[in-house]
């Protein structure tokens, strides 16, 4: 279970240790491992089956190489050529956002970061600029190795944030130091990032892979589908009024009732004794 899987472009790779993490890597250290539009559909299927294996309790995306986690979007990736008659715009008007919303697009795989049932630690070795660090902050705990920095690099080339940025880093930051970051594109260092909890660890980069072994392991052992049911809880609760929230939540309780990991919990409380949780 260990040994890695890798996919037919080598540029994810993709394994299942002995304690059930799933470590999907970007492997592109050459380009600042820049996400292309052939790895983001590995990515998504990698999502896809991590989140239906019953062996994956938990997610670990990472990077390759020492300077970046990611640099965002391959520019320089080969798109499919338009379909367009003699005479119209090499650019059509609604061409740029088919291309975020499409099934394989950048939202579409922010997206699947947040509604993957299982927890995902980012472990941000470098540099994750622009949709790199939306990536990130897409995850549900990132530990950053102290050389690290955040890039909102759009203002620097008069673009708009995308990949979900505005929406993710508002909720972390709030509008007014979210305007601050998009506004002037400065770089943030790891331990700034940490202080406006865009990040929930810092650590030295010689301990990043072992600090976040520790937390995706004691997530794998703990009760996946509880986890699961309060990730989906957090990340609706900004969105729902009090009724709707309070709607989920009860449907959620009921539904961790029925697993198997929800019963034990109790059991092993009334016995007095620690929890085994299967996943289940």
């Amino acid at each position: 279970m260990g040994t890695d899987t890798v996919d037919e472009t080598s540029e994810v790779l993709y394994r299942i240790d002995e304690s059930g993490v799933a470590w999907l890597t970007l492997n592109r250290p050459e380009a600042g491992n820049a996400v292309s539009p052939d790895q983001r559909v590995h990515i998504l299927r990698r999502l896809e089956e991590a989140g239906e294996d019953l062996r994956v309790r938990a997610v670990v995306l990472t990077a390759s190489g020492e300077r970046h986690f990611c640099t965002g979007g391959d520019l320089r990736a080969a798109r499919p050529e338009a379909n367009t008659l003699p005479g119209a715009p090499e650019r059509p008007i609604g061409t740029v956002m088919k291309g975020l919303v499409r099934s394989n697009g950048a939202q579409r795989l922010i997206m699947a970061l947040q509604d993957c049932p299982k927890p995902i630690i980012a472990a941000v070795n470098g540099t994750a600029a622009g949709m790199g660090a939306h990536i990130a902050f897409a995850c549900d705990l990132v530990i950053a190795a102290d050389t690290a920095r955040f890039i909102e690099l759009f203002v620097r080339r008069g673009i708009l944030p995308d990949a979900g940025g505005a929406y993710l880093v508002t909720r972390l930051v709030g509008p007014q130091k979210a305007k601050e970051l998009f506004f002037f594109g400065d770089d943030v260092s790891a331990a700034d990032a940490l202080a406006l909890g865009l990040v929930n660890r810092v650590v030295p980069a010689t301990e990043l892979v072992a600090t976040t072994t520790e937390w995706a392991r004691r997530l794998a052992s703990g009760p996946t589908v509880a986890i699961g049911l309060t990730k989906r809880l957090v990340n609706n609760a900004l969105e729902s009024t009090r009724d709707v929230a309070f709607r989920d939540e009860a449907l959620s309780v009921e539904i961790n009732m029925q697993a198997e990991d929800g019963n034990e919990g109790v059991r092993s409380f009334v016995e007095r004794r620690p929890a085994e949780f299967t996943g289940w």
